[in-house]
């Protein structure tokens, strides 16, 4: 076995002048709307050859140019434009596109130490952020890669930063780059975790891997519960999914219990589950005709949870504090599989029928989530969070590159979902905001009388009318957060997130989303 490859993110330096110092570095990669916005900030040379380039190349403002030039360090310049970013449908990834291009471009013409130039648009109060983020994204190299081939541990050695234009409120200069490594290293954890194949990533591994990472001095608490037994009697709809897999010890669930707590008083909390399903068949209602590839990504929600705590461990706010599970199984099939028409009594005391065995995602998550909001009663001003590529639905309602954000009545007259959405416009992190309905509970109330929630009908999600909503309906009845509504003595807020859109697909790395949302969300203003 390969020793453990913790991620690292590469050292970034803040480049003051693009006409001098410049001798450590070996390519110039421009990020910019326009080429105007560039030239009194460039040597005269490489300012008068990107003229040049445009006078010839019809598509300039478009397309990714690589050229030579004596005066740019080590004579490569990369012109990576964003296009047009004023229309009603650009948004600030209009940056993170050009910067992952031009990044990707430099490297792969043999680059090591880039200097990327940001010119940011007045539009976008983080497009310097932004834009560093995707250059971090595109040094980024796979657990099992950096684990297995040696030579291939590193794509860079190092990147430096230029700001060309400042947008007022920007937080540029080095805290920026702190904080851009910061949320990076996060989503590289989230990455590895959410990336690495069902056998490098099954449960008992994630948790070395959450023990590795969180070691004394990270500030994260981390405890684990691996006994069967113990799921039995106190997460029950997680033992169900797990069953299939105890004759199996390198395949065994495990229920990982993170902590962090910031210094001073504190004034918020946020409560997380994150689904870590490391292999998905399906269970006994097996998935056919070819849909089990990819299902290792199935593990990103509490791989992501994992990224988040990594960032916290890293900025280390004050007055913060968080409490994240990570519900671990592989949803395997065999004679101890669950099944559907089973009945089990869930943690909080609701009687489930079992519908589908490949609606296992809101099965880990549900007792979990009874957890946190059990602790919630006890913090100080609680958000609540579900974290998961829970449906298909999600995708066919809003595509691959959309978090959907689902309110309880508590969350929604906070605005929950509609703050999570704007701190995900500002980095390029975007939202779909979706409604739990009355149709939604309806439709999991079991119609029969041994049963008092249907867990899920026979049917795929994306097959289902409201098929990403009525899930959440489950987790908020069958955790007991029903009780805790508008109406309620003690409400509280919840928000669920489906990323089986947003989190990514094989064979291109996960996302690492929505880890920069939550951050813009709960840390940068503790930090900046």
């Amino acid at each position: 076995m390969a020793p453990l490859q913790l991620p690292t993110v590469v050292d970034v330096n803040l480049v003051k002048n693009l006409s001098s110092s410049l001798a450590d570095y070996d390519a110039l990669v421009v990020v910019t709307t326009c080429l105007d916005e560039t030239t009194e900030f460039l040597d005269n040379s490489v300012a008068k050859g990107l003229e040049s380039f445009r006078q010839l190349h019809t598509d300039f403002n478009n397309d990714v140019t690589f050229f030579l030039n004596d005066n740019a360090p080590g004579k490569r310049i990369i012109y990576s434009p964003t296009g047009a970013v004023d229309r009603d449908h650009d948004d600030v990834r209009r940056f993170s596109d050009a910067a992952l291009a031009g990044v990707k471009k430099a490297l792969g013409v043999g680059s090591r130490s880039p200097v990327i130039a940001c010119f940011g648009s007045k539009t976008y109060r983080q497009a310097n952020l932004v834009t560093l983020l995707a250059a971090l994204e595109a040094t980024y190299v796979p657990l099992q890669i950096r684990e297995d081939v040696p030579e291939r541990r590193t794509k860079a050695d190092k990147l430096g930063f230029f700001i060309g234009q400042k947008p007022a409120d920007d937080g540029c200069g080095q805290k920026l780059i702190d904080y851009a490594r910061a949320v990076e290293l996060g989503r590289a954890v989230g990455r590895d975790i959410g990336g690495a194949d069902p056998e490098r990533m099954a449960p008992p591994r994630v948790a070395e891997y959450v023990q590795e990472l969180f070691g004394k001095s990270s500030g994260i608490k981390v405890d684990i519960i691996k006994d069967k037994k113990e799921f039995e009697k106190d997460f029950p709809l997680f033992a169900a999914v797990n069953r299939a897999s105890t004759c199996v010890d390198r395949h065994h669930g495990r229920l990982i219990f993170l902590e962090y707590k910031g210094e001073g008083e504190i004034n918020t909390t946020a409560l997380l589950v994150g689904k870590g399903i490391t292999f998905d068949t399906g269970g006994l209602d097996i998935k056919a005709g070819g849909i089990m590839a990819g299902m290792s990504y199935d593990k990103c929600g509490a791989a992501n949870v994992t990224g988040f705590f990594k960032v916290l461990s890293e900025l280390k706010p004050k007055q913060f504090k968080a409490i994240g599970v990570l519900a671990v199984a592989r949803n395997n099939c065999g004679e101890e599989g669950y099944t559907a028409d089973e009945i089990i009594t869930s943690r909080g005391g609701v009687r489930v029928r079992v519908g589908n065995t490949d609606a296992e995602g809101r099965m880990v998550m549900a007792d979990p989530l009874c957890y946190i909001k059990e602790l919630a009663l006890k913090e100080v001003n609680p958000h609540l969070f579900t974290m998961a590529t829970l449906t298909g639905h999600v995708i066919r309602a809003y595509g691959t590159n959309y978090t959907a954000a689902l309110d309880n009545g508590p969350a929604r007259h906070n605005e929950t979902a509609h703050k999570l959405q704007a701190a995900g416009d500002e980095v390029g992190d975007p939202f779909e905001i979706s409604t739990v309905r009355r149709e939604d509970f309806a439709f999991i109330a079991d119609q029969g009388e041994v049963a008092d929630v249907l867990q899920c009908n026979n049917q795929g999600s994306s097959a289902t009318a409201r098929g990403h909503q009525f899930p959440a309906a489950f987790l908020a009845r069958v955790s007991g957060l029903d009780k805790h509504g508008r109406n309620s003595e003690k409400p509280l807020r919840y928000t669920h997130l489906d990323i089986a859109g947003s989190g990514g697909e094989l064979p291109h790395s996960p996302t690492g989303r929505p880890i920069p949302a939550l951050c813009q969300m709960f840390i940068a203003d503790r930090v900046f």
